[in-house]
């Protein structure tokens, strides 16, 4: 997509009110997303309808992720939360198993293997993540961009390793899908939250399961939703679930999922690799103002931009209308597509003063 027709998408769609740097704690809603989820609510408001949302609407929002992950929709299950994803998968390990996770790992991908309480659980740095795979290594849970700071994974060591040992890979998208090319087959597992970079309401997630894993992962939140013929398994227990990952679906926050069909649509239409290049460039930007401002900045080339150090100045940003985060002491910024040079230039404006 063209620079002149981005910008046009981001007029129509978009319609923040303050310089927004935030899209790692939360995205902004398109304007389709808030029309679909205020249409939903109004029909069920006014009794207008029967049941709280359609199906067909999860059944096109796990199509539109499956296309910017590059799997088929039948390897796709649709959640709520990646904690709920991530807490299916620890349940299927066997007491004793060996979880490897980078340190500083975001609490959802990890906690639902710690609370266990019978699991090895072993941390290291990220950057000696793939070295750190050893024979004994059942799982190798991590996220692709690190929330805390936008470092990014080397994933392709990490498969690497992971393939040479014989392990399973968990991989959190949640940072990275919608902006980095995701190719969700190349991991057993992925889980991803819906509402940062995929610009979903809260409630919908989506958790990708391999064939080969499936033969391991147990279903175990099954529900009528997850049967082969739903409609015909609300009573009693699911006489045969879905042959596909479809058999690990929660019932739908329907809202959600009436949004979030929306929002996976725009991201398609305008192409993950247009906004790679947009939002790599413009945080780029902000790491060269920073630098010349003379703040050390966490070396990444993600969309994410971290100064360790920084945090406390948030509150300062927010009271003129720039808003980021502060995540361990750091300050975060994250760009996306509705985001353009003049708002580096506020940020960096901001923090001169």
């Amino acid at each position: 997509m063209e620079t002149t027709s981005l910008s046009r998408t981001v007029d129509d769609e978009f319609a923040s009110q303050t310089t927004y740097l935030d899209t790692s704690s939360c995205g902004l809603l398109p304007r389709r997303t808030v029309d679909a989820v205020k249409a939903l609510a109004e029909s069920i408001a006014t009794g207008s309808r029967s049941g709280a949302g359609d199906f067909e609407s999860v059944d096109a929002a796990r199509a539109g992720f499956a296309r910017l992950a590059g799997v088929d929709a039948d390897r796709v299950a649709t959640g709520s939360s990646v904690a709920v994803h991530v807490g299916l998968i620890a349940a299927s390990l066997p007491a004793g198993a060996e979880v490897l996770a980078p340190e500083g790992e975001f609490s959802s991908v990890v906690s639902p293997f710690a609370v266990r309480g019978d699991l090895k659980m072993r941390y290291v740095p990220l950057d000696g993540l793939a070295d750190a795979v050893r024979p004994g290594t059942d799982l190798v849970a991590f996220s692709s961009v690190q929330s805390a700071d936008g470092r990014i994974a080397d994933l392709d060591a990490v498969r690497a390793a992971v393939a040479a040992h014989g392990a399973r890979t968990l991989l959190d998208a949640t940072q990275s899908a919608g902006w980095l090319p995701l190719d969700a087959g190349a991991y057993d597992y992925t889980v991803t939250g819906g509402f940062k970079f995929l610009l979903c309401p809260r409630g919908a997630s989506f958790l990708t399961v391999t064939e080969d894993a499936q033969r391991t992962l147990p279903p175990a939140f099954a529900a009528w939703v997850a049967s082969d013929d739903p409609w015909n398994s609300t009573y009693g227990p699911v006489g045969r679930l879905s042959p596909t990952a479809r058999r690990y679906d929660e019932p739908p926050a329907f809202l959600s999922y009436h949004g979030a069909e929306h929002s996976l649509a725009l991201l398609g239409e305008v192409g993950i690799d247009t906004i790679h290049a947009h939002a790599t460039g413009l945080a780029a930007r902000m790491r060269a103002g920073l630098a010349g401002l003379g703040h050390e900045v966490v070396p990444t080339e993600s969309t994410i931009v971290a100064v360790p150090g920084l945090g406390g100045r948030e509150p300062e940003l927010a009271r003129a209308g720039v808003m980021v985060s502060n995540r361990a002491g750091s300050l975060r910024a994250a760009f996306h597509l509705y985001n353009t040079e003049a708002d580096v230039d506020r940020a960096l404006d901001v923090l001169s003063g």
